[in-house]
């Protein structure tokens, strides 16, 4: 098996080459590229010295996975030519979420959805595959109506740049290269992407559209995207209206039943989720489960988990998982066929 990761050198690649190495995944070759600024430079996986090469090169050596992430922008430049050579494209970047004929994944939730012509499946966003893990269940026994989202996204959901940023100012420097329009040490910034037309972000735009089309519905969603000085997790409060009524020891229960789902939840001893139980661990984090009394079937509850790991590599390396068991079920035609 030849696996290939392009964007080995970021954020998100480092950790995907560690979620890969933990996992282990049957790679019998593994292909490490990145930008020509990073072509020969070596890194390590399993104590074993790799040599980065460009992403042309990755192509040619055919490989039967290639999990990107390096920018949309790569991605719609390079995903369709591994594609083209047979190899399964994992694409973590905004690049093909909103393609209606590619599918976009968190497995826990919607496997069901990689078919044998999906050569490009999409990776969520961070804050969707946070919030969904902990929904889907829910949806999915009390069906969703309504939906308001506000995030707390930690720094490292704009990469190195958002963390040299902070490291920055909490020492009392000014950033040559800013990730925000604003301080964010000992700040909150209610502002993620850019924004669009209607006043909205990007990033609450992304929450809205990805929700219907990993869950297949039509729920009512809105949010706020707010930037907070954390290094890493990010934190969701969320606000549901449901269909069906709901009792909430089954709800804990649900919650509790759910594959890659923590249920941390006591306040006679304030335990709760934070970013700082969640790091480097791919399960997600439920906590203040509570009935919402301003409307009928409100519940509201808080979810917190490692943005890097499961909203972003983990996701992509079990999507890349559930490959390798399809084409051992004979699901899904075998790897350059």
């Amino acid at each position: 098996m030849k696996i290939a990761v392009i964007g080995a050198t970021g954020l998100v690649g480092q950790k995907m080459l560690q979620v890969l190495a933990e996992r282990n995944l049957p790679i019998d070759e593994l292909i490490v590229a990145a930008s020509e600024k990073s072509v020969g430079k070596k890194i390590f996986f399993k104590e074993k010295e790799h040599t980065l090469v460009s992403i042309e090169d990755a192509i040619e050596e055919r490989p039967d996975i290639a999990i990107f992430s390096a920018g949309a922008e790569v991605s719609l430049m390079y995903a369709k030519k591994f594609a083209e050579k047979g190899t399964y494209v994992i694409d973590n970047s905004s690049a093909w979420r909103k393609d209606k004929d590619i599918p976009l994944v968190v497995p826990e939730i919607n496997a069901a959805d990689i078919s044998i012509g999906n050569h490009i499946i999409a990776n969520p966003n961070c804050t969707t595959i946070c919030m969904l893990m902990a929904l889907a269940p829910l949806h999915k026994r009390y069906r969703a109506k309504r939906l308001v989202i506000s995030t707390y996204q930690s720094v490292s959901g704009s990469g190195q740049k958002g963390l040299n940023q902070l490291a920055c100012e909490q020492r009392g420097e000014v950033s040559d290269n800013p990730a925000y329009p604003c301080q964010i040490h000992e700040n909150v910034i209610p502002h993620g992407g850019s924004f669009m037309e209607n006043g909205y972000t990007a990033e609450e735009e992304k929450l809205v559209f990805e929700t219907n089309k990993i869950l297949h519905s039509d729920i009512a969603v809105t949010a706020t995207v707010v930037r907070v000085p954390v290094y890493g997790g990010h934190s969701e409060s969320i606000n549901v209206e449901f269909e069906q009524q709901f009792d909430l020891n089954e709800v804990r229960d649900i919650l509790s039943k759910s594959p890659g789902v923590v249920v941390y939840d006591d306040i006679t001893e304030n335990k709760y989720p934070t970013p700082m139980m969640a790091f480097d661990k791919d399960e997600v984090f439920v906590g203040r489960i509570r009935r919402d009394f301003s409307i009928d079937k409100g519940l509201n509850f808080w979810v917190v988990s490692d943005n890097i790991r499961k909203g972003a590599a983990t996701n992509a390396v079990q999507i890349a998982e559930k490959y390798i068991e399809l084409v051992e079920k004979g699901e899904l035609e075998a790897y350059n066929a």
